[in-house]
């Protein structure tokens, strides 16, 4: 199940949402304000290699 990253374009909180099923996010409403106009985010993720050598990871994955 993904986990999306939400806006409130209404009082400009983010917040997650939990997707059980596909389409189950057109109706998100904010926990904050109870509005539905709400917009899904790019979220960015990271990911950490097996490999002990840290020199060739990039640094949106936190390692420098």
């Amino acid at each position: 199940m993904p986990i999306y990253e939400f806006k409130c374009q209404k009082c400009e909180g983010t917040f997650e949402f939990l997707s059980f099923r596909s389409g189950d996010d057109d109706n998100v409403i904010c926990p904050a304000c109870g509005s539905k106009q709400t917009e899904k985010l790019l979220s960015s993720f990271a990911s950490v290699s097996s490999s002990r050598d840290l020199s060739s990871c990039s640094p949106s994955s936190g390692f420098s």
